[in-house]
């Protein structure tokens, strides 16, 4: 797993699946409030006119010289949930971006929201 400090400095990297596609340009990094680890990354997605960033989850996530390999495909990830490039997740759908890699989601013992972004 990486350490936040250490995977911010991938900001405008290539992110990459699985079989090296690039999928998009790392954009934010997330972390697990509780942890403080990386734990989702937004990905720069479509067409130049209608760009939006998509969350990839860094679990299973490699790093090599200017790219950032997720564990995920190209397509999974171009049809995850996403944001406009300059909005924020709202704590309301935090569960739904969890739900669509089937992970494991818990907000915070007094409700606190679970992702930061950093």
């Amino acid at each position: 797993m990486f350490e936040a400090g250490d995977i911010r400095e991938w900001r405008g990297h290539d992110v990459v699946d699985r079989d090296g596609h690039k999928i998009g340009t790392l954009e934010s990094v997330y972390v697990d409030t509780a942890t403080d680890r990386a734990f989702f990354a937004t990905v720069t997605v479509g067409m130049p006119t209608r760009r939006r960033l998509a969350f990839v989850p860094l679990s299973g996530a490699t790093v090599g010289p200017g790219y950032v390999k997720v564990a995920h495909s190209k397509d999974v990830v171009k049809k995850a949930p996403s944001i406009e490039t300059d909005g924020e997740l709202p704590a309301a759908e935090e569960p739904g971006v969890f739900a669509y890699y089937e992970l494991d989601y818990a907000a915070g013992a007094g409700g606190e929201r679970r992702l930061g972004r950093r």
